[in-house]
């Protein structure tokens, strides 16, 4: 679910002229490395993993058994499931290291993908098919590609014999896409927290972006996310004949809520990481946004620079929590009162708050006792911040700058939700890293006709591959 960072990174840098460097473009033929990922990439691709439709069990046993016939033992393979969904199963796997006292990394990946139905595609959603320089289907990037390259990078470091430093651990999970399934890296961090017991985490949400006119405009580390919770908002009326309406109605208290939530405003503020993203991005930029985030850097009170920054809805979102009506439901009749509206207001609450604290402020903000707020789920851990660590984020700009010449490297913070959620919250500091590129339409994740460019997909799989090796070293 990286698409939240990229379409912000995207939109700042389409103004910078000076960010575009590495050209995007077409490939030779495959190296036999190269053919024999495509080969697992395809298999993942082609698997079915909606969940509730398809099994992400099948296409983590697939790899299993690609990883044991490079060598990996039965006690490095551990499969998991639970009995009340047997097809939303993951695995870890295992390569040991030598060090005694260096703690194990982490390569986190989810298998499962949002759905996808045959009659609205130009093409099969699990059929990868290559055409005009890019792969097609459902998951080709979100999150098959990073799955397909972590499991890779564990089968070529088995066949060459290496011996890193650090243990490896790969956990492939399933439901990140779907809340309310069972979710792997959830179960993971609560139930089998022994398995995925790591200095740190690599995982999905940072990446590339290109100009759309085959120029790549820009890497980001993903250093963060904000805290996704719903809270549902209820309105009781004991109703009554609609002939005769008194001036209380469930809906019009509901409207009214609504519309103070709509109008409200949280404050803006900056952590480490979102202070960086908008000082270096905002320096990037040729325009009067760009002063003006690097302006907002030197002084937050400046009203001048936050109207032309707040412009934009994806920085507006970076510097608050926003808090925003998402579903409504009420009434029972067309001919009577309503005696009962319900509306779903999600939050994405800026890092270091709670939702409490922020269900607190809904409640002051619609200032109307009768509305009720409970909590949409109340199970999820905080999202945790991660350091920025530069003895992990020094490698990764070290080898972009080698992978992705000229390409800027950015740390941000996501404004969406990842599973790094729960590997953070469990006390693991997880990190989107630098990987493919995508076009400023999103390149159809989530939507219609997923795809990624062939070339980011063996230049970003060269640069993932280098970099857990430096992690793994030190």
């Amino acid at each position: 679910m990286k698409q939240a960072v990229l379409t912000a990174v995207a939109v700042l840098l389409l103004a910078s002229p000076a960010a575009a460097q590495v050209a995007t473009g077409t490939m030779g033929p495959l190296r036999p490395d190269q053919q024999k990922f495509f080969e697992l990439y395809k298999e993942l691709v082609e698997t079915n993993t909606v969940v509730g439709e398809g099994s992400c069990t099948q296409a983590a046993a697939q790899i299993a058994t690609r990883l044991k016939a490079a060598g990996f033992t039965d006690d490095q393979l551990i499969s998991f499931s639970v009995p009340e969904h047997p097809q939303d199963g993951g695995l870890v796997a295992i390569l040991p290291g030598t060090s005694a006292t260096l703690k194990p990394m982490l390569l986190l990946a989810h298998i499962d993908v949002v759905a996808a139905k045959r009659a609205d595609w130009e093409r099969d959603p699990f059929k990868l098919v290559e055409e005009n320089g890019y792969y097609y289907a459902r998951g080709i990037i979100d999150d098959k590609f990073q799955s397909a390259v972590w499991a890779d990078t564990l089968i070529r470091m088995k066949e060459a014999g290496t011996r890193p430093a650090r243990t490896i651990k790969l956990a492939l999970t399933c439901g990140e896409e779907t809340d309310t399934a069972f979710n792997g890296a959830q179960y993971l961090a609560t139930e089998r927290r022994e398995l995925i017991d790591a200095a740190f985490a690599l995982n999905e949400a940072g990446g590339g972006r290109t100009d759309g006119k085959g120029k790549v405009l820009v890497q980001t580390i993903q250093v963060g996310e904000k805290v996704y919770q719903d809270y549902k908002l209820t309105a009781t009326n004991p109703g009554g004949h609609s002939s005769a309406p008194p001036p209380d109605n469930a809906i019009y208290d509901m409207a009214r809520a609504l519309d103070k939530i709509s109008a409200h405003e949280f404050p803006a503020e900056f952590n480490d990481t979102t202070r960086v993203f908008f000082a270096k991005a905002g320096a990037l930029r040729q325009d009067d946004i760009g002063k003006a985030m690097v302006a907002l850097t030197k002084d937050l009170n400046d009203a001048s620079a936050m109207g032309i920054v707040n412009r934009d809805k994806s920085l507006h979102s970076m510097l608050r929590t926003t808090c925003v009506a998402t579903m409504i439901d009420g009434g029972h009749a067309l001919n009577a009162l309503p005696q009962r509206v319900e509306a779903n207001v999600n939050c994405r609450i800026f890092p270091g708050h709670t939702p409490a604290e922020i269900k607190d402020q809904l409640a002051a903000v619609i200032g109307n006792p009768g509305i009720a707020i409970a909590y949409g789920r109340d199970d999820k851990p905080l999202a945790k911040s991660p350091p920025l660590d530069p003895a992990l984020i020094g490698p990764m700009e070290q080898l972009a700058a080698k992978h992705f010449r000229g390409v800027p490297v950015i740390p941000t913070m996501s404004t969406g939700a990842t599973d790094g959620v729960y590997t953070g919250g469990a006390g693991i500091p997880t990190y989107g890293v630098p990987s493919i590129w995508t076009d400023p339409d999103g390149n159809g994740t989530h939507g219609l006709n997923e795809r990624v460019e062939v070339k980011a997909v063996y230049t970003a799989r060269d640069y993932l591959f280098d970099l857990v090796k430096a992690l793994a070293s030190k």
